[in-house]
């Protein structure tokens, strides 16, 4: 396995990042379930049995993810019929999908001292980059951070494009947005970055900034620019909404092929029936440990 990748960070992140990475043969591959809060009862119609977070712990249990990341109340209520078996990455903010993204913001939804408590090796936050709300969010994103890195805890950053300017650049998923959303969470201080896959839209290039509009990159090439962006931070790549098996590990060797350092796959894997969704996992985790 290989760690140099984090050998510059302090002892207490790189430790903690060193067993999540020891799990899944060097690198990353968590698996999210946040979506309940972000994006409400919507995500578990076609799948009934994932509205019981026990579905999505067993999974990562199972599989052997590296770990779950989860907010406050899920940690504190399923966590314990998992203690040991489930590394935890407890989600610290985040948001209903409820009012528009225009002023994206996420308050707190937990602690540091939370995850201290629960015994979390790492602790995530969702940054919206571009947002009018940044100085907000830069400002409580700090807070947090200073006091995780205190304390020897490694911050996941979900890097996300939002808000009415960067629609106006070309939107939320264009090379520019990711890019800078990498770049961003880096020099805030993020030790991993969570990241879609970018997608260069020929229809919106005349709203991308002079420099992205005739780039013409392949998935991949566009994919190593954020990492290249991200610096010495890992990056690990979204699933994203649910897609074939097929295509959903297509999704993963991508990633995985242009230098990311891991996945974070939460509906791909989970909005499946159990049998269905752990074999999808065991495939993703197997992809992420034979490219290690």
């Amino acid at each position: 396995m290989k760690f140099q990748t984090i050998n510059h960070l302090p002892i207490g992140r790189r430790s903690r990042l060193h067993t999540l990475l020891s799990r899944t043969g060097g690198r990353l591959a968590i698996l999210p379930i946040d979506q309940g809060l972000e994006h409400g009862p919507v995500d578990f119609l076609d799948t009934p049995e994932a509205g019981n977070p026990h579905h999505q712990f067993k999974l990562a249990a199972e599989a052997g993810f590296s770990a779950i990341a989860v907010h406050l109340g899920l940690a504190e209520q399923y966590l314990p019929d998992y203690a040991e078996q489930v590394p935890l990455v407890l989600k610290l903010n985040g948001k209903t999908s409820v009012p528009p993204d225009d002023e994206a913001f996420s308050p707190l939804t937990g602690s540091v001292e939370d995850a201290l408590r629960l015994g979390a090796l790492a602790v995530g936050y969702t940054l919206f980059v571009g947002s009018p709300a940044q100085d907000r969010d830069i400002a409580q994103f700090q807070q947090v951070r200073k006091e995780a890195h205190r304390y020897g805890l490694p911050v996941i950053v979900w890097a996300y494009p939002r808000g009415r300017d960067i629609v106006a650049k070309g939107g939320k998923d264009s090379p520019f947005a990711i890019e800078y959303a990498a770049r961003e969470a880096l020099e805030l201080g993020a030790d991993v970055i969570k990241v879609n896959i970018p997608r260069y839209d020929p229809a919106k290039k005349e709203q991308y900034p002079k420099a992205y509009r005739e780039l013409e990159l392949s998935k991949e090439e566009a994919m190593r620019r954020v990492v290249n962006a991200a610096g010495r931070a890992l990056v690990i790549a979204s699933g994203g909404e649910r897609l074939s098996a097929a295509d959903a590990v297509a999704q993963a060797r991508l990633a995985l092929a242009a230098g990311c350092n891991g996945l974070i796959f939460g509906r791909n894997v989970w909005q499946r029936p159990y049998p269905e969704a752990l074999k999808l996992a065991q495939e993703l985790l197997r992809v992420v440990k034979e490219t290690s």
